[in-house]
């Protein structure tokens, strides 16, 4: 299995449909299987820049625009769905290629998930109604060592792992270390990791933004806040859905909207560069170039496959 990941407008997807098209002209076709958190929507074809049938170039593509905005994708169902469309891809001859940037989806579909207890209601509500530092000073006592592990003011995460501690009486890290289902020891995987230059990467951000709002973007937006979703789903916080609904409610002039999406987009880039800087395994490929070719990428791939 071939993966291409990196931050937002790196280019993943057009590499992945590069390497779909070299497999095919060497007689072993690949599939591309979406690993972005919000490409996985329907509802969200022009703000996660889903590719359009023209982009896809005859390439079978998976899991892009597979879920409804009104019912959540977690990782574990992303995965769940992943590993099928991997096996029917390995059970027709075909190579898959995983191409997105959401470090967690990965990350669940090759070490597999913990698996934590269902979390009491009455807890959850209990932890999330907390203020950050008051949530942030009661893990310090409950799970020190998760704790001093997070940013004092990553809400969701600090959330999280206080429910687990109390809901379950053992921290994160106890589930964490038994994690089951991963495909990572049963695959034979050939990654790339891309990361631009962040001089380059992040104009292309913003560029992406301002031609989104050109594309469909508005509509978008528009057609989500006229369906009443739950503001708390993910289809309702990805990039770009919450600046435009804010400008739409004449909450913030045209300007403040594309400033606002700019900067998240280029927060949520920065945040993956990280990621996947310093949390994949350091034999992974790190690819800094802008020409880059398929080819020389997976060149290993390619001989492994015996079609050099």
């Amino acid at each position: 299995m071939a993966l291409i990941a990196g931050p937002t407008a790196s280019g993943k997807s057009d590499l992945a449909i590069d390497l779909a098209l070299a497999l095919q002209h060497r007689g072993r076709p690949g599939v591309v299987i979406n690993a972005d958190s919000a490409q996985v929507y329907h509802d969200l074809r022009v703000l996660s820049a889903r590719p359009s049938v023209d982009e896809m170039s005859g390439v079978p593509h998976h899991l892009f625009g597979a879920w409804d905005g009104a019912t959540a994708c977690s990782a574990a169902d992303w995965a769940a769905a992943a590993k099928r469309e991997i096996e029917n891809a390995h059970l027709a001859g075909q190579v898959p290629i995983l191409v997105g940037g959401t470090g967690l989806y990965i990350r669940t579909l090759l070490e597999g998930i913990a698996p934590i207890p269902p979390i009491d209601p009455a807890i959850r509500a209990a932890v999330r109604a907390l203020h950050t530092t008051d949530a942030y000073a009661a893990l310090k006592t409950e799970d020190p060592e998760r704790a001093d592990a997070l940013n004092p003011g990553d809400t969701t995460r600090i959330a999280r792992a206080l429910e687990v501690v109390r809901s379950t009486g053992r921290p994160l890290a106890h589930w964490q270390a038994r994690k089951a289902g991963g495909i990572g020891s049963a695959i034979e995987l050939f990654p790339a990791i891309l990361l631009p230059d962040r001089e380059w990467l992040y104009p292309r951000c913003d560029l992406r933004f301002t031609q989104m709002l050109d594309q469909g973007a508005v509509e978008e937006v528009e057609t989500l806040l006229a369906r009443n979703l739950d503001p708390d789903l993910p289809v309702m916080r990805a990039i770009g859905v919450p600046e435009i609904a804010a400008w739409l409610k004449g909450e913030c002039s045209r300007e403040e909207m594309i400033s606002r999406g700019q900067q998240a987009t280029r927060n949520y880039a920065k945040r993956q560069f990280t990621w996947f800087r310093r949390q994949p395994p350091e034999d992974w490929k790190r690819i800094s170039a802008k020409n880059i070719s398929a080819e020389g990428i997976f060149e290993t791939l390619l001989l492994h496959l015996g079609l050099t």
